[in-house]
């Protein structure tokens, strides 16, 4: 198993190609949930990613209920942390595991408030200063993604 990346209604191309590279340089999964604010064919899309677009382990999924049938699980038998700007713990505090699931929202306004509002006990969020609402999407999934993985001791990492 490795950590899982779900992105719920991305919108900016070059954000989830970002993304995408992020999870080709980390053997972590990408899911993406509709609807998507651009196509998978986007030139941004690909451009973002580079040429690592054959490493990525990608899944497109139509609906939220359709990612957990195909994650396998749910949010309550543990494993899933929801980054937002709306309360939480730090993303720093939390413990990941080998198998985790970090799920991020869109980038105009993050996760639903009644998506957050179903999986309260779940919230995670990275700190910054009051004058700043949020982080880019691609920034904020490579810290957390990163990060699980330092918990770990980066398997199946190496340094070049």
């Amino acid at each position: 198993m490795s950590i899982e990346v779900v992105l719920v209604e991305p919108e900016i191309p070059p954000n989830t190609g970002n993304i995408a590279r992020t999870c080709a340089a980390t053997d972590t999964g990408l899911h993406l949930v509709e609807p998507l604010g651009f196509s998978l064919e986007d030139r941004y899309l690909k451009r973002a990613g580079v040429d690592y677009w054959h490493l990525v382990r990608v899944q497109r999924h139509p609906s939220w209920v359709a990612c957990l049938s195909a994650l396998g699980r749910t949010p309550d038998q543990g494993g899933f942390h929801f980054f937002t700007s709306h309360g939480g713990q730090s993303y720093a505090r939390m413990h990941y595991g080998p198998d985790d699931v970090l799920v991020f929202g869109k980038e105009s306004t993050g996760l639903s408030s009644e998506f957050i509002a179903s999986y309260r006990q779940f919230r995670c969020q990275i700190p910054m200063t009051g004058d700043v609402r949020s982080l880019n999407l691609s920034n904020a999934v490579a810290i957390v993604v990163y990060e699980a993985l330092r918990q770990q001791d980066f398997p199946g990492l190496t340094l070049n």
